[in-house]
């Protein structure tokens, strides 16, 4: 199946939908408002995705980068498990500790959070500013599997500093959209 680009229909200052979501790793139920005050990156990814598996380094990274500077960060798993079972919460647990994430790995068994972000493909990134309006959706960076572009973060780490230094409206725009594995609809 050929890659799918983003579909960015949340529009740029949009309040961040909620959402209550298992984390596979701590088994507490994860919310919007547990967020309040700090920037907030959700990040739809799955482990089988050879775009997100391409990243993957990058996105413990980030993980690392939000505990140190003060932003907070969720991924969330939207497939179908049925008929994707490697992107269960069984095997999103075992990803979430071998790969260095220190987020909340989030499981979205009934899709209604993918539906409510307008998400489409993995990965799919959404950066929230401190009111958590929407100021970024778009791509992690240039690089994608075999292109000989080095995974940097840099589009996306840009969207976090700015909402960091509470310039949320500097974001670059236009935005470039991800681009992915389709997210797997029921």
């Amino acid at each position: 199946m050929p890659p799918l680009e983003s579909t960015q229909k949340l529009a740029l200052g949009s309040p961040c939908p909620d959402f209550a979501l298992p984390d596979v790793v701590s088994g507490r139920t994860v919310r919007t408002g547990d967020f309040a005050g700090k920037p907030l990156l959700v990040a739809f990814i799955c482990n089988h995705c050879p775009f997100v598996k391409h990243i993957r380094a990058e996105l413990a990274a980030l993980t690392r980068d939000a505990e140190a500077r003060g932003w907070s960060c969720v991924y969330v798993c939207s497939n179908d498990a049925a008929k994707y079972p490697a992107d269960g919460p069984d095997a999103m647990k075992a990803e979430a500790q071998d790969a260095g994430y220190r987020c909340a790995y989030l499981h979205d068994a009934g899709q209604d959070v993918a539906r409510a972000f307008d998400a489409a493909c993995t990965p799919d990134f959404f950066v929230f500013d401190r009111a958590h309006r929407l100021a970024y959706a778009g791509q992690l960076d240039d690089s994608r599997p075999k292109n000989g572009l080095p995974v940097t973060g840099a589009d996306l780490r840009a969207a976090i500093d700015a909402c960091l230094s509470g310039r949320a409206d500097s974001v670059a725009k236009p935005q470039k959209r991800s681009i992915g594995c389709s997210i797997k609809w029921r």
